[in-house]
């Protein structure tokens, strides 16, 4: 008999480790999707059950949802799957996760607080890479410096982005770089540098808008956050366009071109480079008088760790360890939870 959850999305890059990693772990999840075929064989190939609808047949996906407990949602971009998918769990009393790293669906989800809690629904976007570790990162940070101003996240190690990840990473290029000045999301006109130490000696980093610039304040109420990637040709290039370059770039003919190209790439990491990557987070909080806490966080390839936390976060909503209401991974299982985690190791740096 499966379990109570679906994995919507299972025929992605992503779907397909999540779903592989399942049945290694001995969950037998119902897969969802759109494409039939392609839904099919993924299933047979693990022997789960599977149930093909489209996102936007509002009765049939409540229909898929009527007898499961909770949904991992990892169809993307999220900007354009997300709204859907929680209606439906809304609508069936269904908990909802997903693997999102996109700051407007996090505040997207934030925003129907009120009707989750009604609904007795877990509306828990960001269950994956983006952003269990640096969350809980934020979240040990707080616990560390209860009074802190202001919150820095600095991520290095990230390797290849599957497809999903680098058409929601082009879908974003107008929007510029975001950050959390005095409690409320701003763009930047021009690019953050800073020189952050991994670990590994001095490495020159960029402000980018990540995820944590919508969850990290929900998690810890801290005012002020920037988050940093290890500096790459790549990121510096988006970092500097224009807004007349942002805006052509965002029109939908040169989206369509910005895509056909990554369709063209890899579908994701291979096995090999996920046995052997791995991330290192920085985290650090500041308090009005300038005293400071830091952490670093080191954790296995993003996409290994995941299908990890992904699965495990339905493990526990299964067992009951659910919270209704708009939450985020810190908030509702708590800021050690990535430290269960083989591969992570949190340490404080000035303790």
């Amino acid at each position: 008999m499966p379990d109570r959850v679906l994995i919507y999305g299972a025929t992605g890059y992503t779907g397909k480790l999540i779903v592989r990693t399942a049945k290694q772990q001995g969950l037998r999840p119902i897969l969802g999707g759109r494409n039939a075929a392609r839904l099919k064989s993924v299933a047979g190939q693990c022997g789960f059950e599977h149930r093909t609808v489209d996102l936007n047949d509002a009765a049939g996906l409540q229909k898929a949802l009527r007898d499961v407990d909770v949904v991992l949602h990892i169809a993307g971009p999220f900007s354009q799957t997300s709204r859907q998918m929680v209606d439906a769990c809304l609508a069936t009393g269904t908990h909802y996760l997903d693997i999102t790293g996109e700051i407007d669906v996090f505040e997207a989800c934030a925003a129907r607080d009120a009707e989750a809690r009604q609904a007795g629904v877990m509306l828990m976007p960001g269950a994956g890479f983006d952003v269990v570790p640096s969350d809980c990162l934020a979240a040990h940070l707080k616990r560390r410096m209860p009074e802190a101003a202001e919150l820095t996240l600095a991520i290095s190690g990230l390797g290849t982005a599957s497809r999903g990840t680098a058409k929601t990473g082009v879908e974003s290029i107008r929007l510029g770089t975001r950050v959390r000045r005095d409690g409320r999301i701003t763009s930047v006109t021009k690019p953050i540098y800073r020189d952050i130490d991994y670990g590994q000696g001095v490495k020159k980093s960029i402000a980018i808008g990540w995820g944590d610039v919508s969850t990290a304040f929900h998690s810890t109420g801290i005012p002020n956050i920037t988050v940093y990637f290890e500096a790459v040709p790549q990121l510096e290039q988006a970092a500097g366009l224009g807004p007349f370059m942002r805006w052509l770039l965002g029109t939908s003919t040169a989206q369509r071109m910005l895509k056909a190209r990554i369709d063209k790439q890899p579908e994701g990491p291979s096995d090999e480079q996920r046995r052997t990557g791995y991330s290192v987070l920085i985290g650090e909080a500041v308090n009005a008088e300038g005293e400071r806490a830091v952490s670093r966080l080191r954790t296995p390839e993003g996409y290994s760790l995941t299908a990890q936390t992904a699965l495990e976060a339905v493990r526990r909503v299964l067992a009951g360890n659910a919270r209704a209401g708009y939450q985020t991974p810190s908030s509702v299982f708590g800021a050690d939870f990535i430290t269960e985690f083989e591969g992570c190791a949190l340490e404080d740096l000035n303790a």
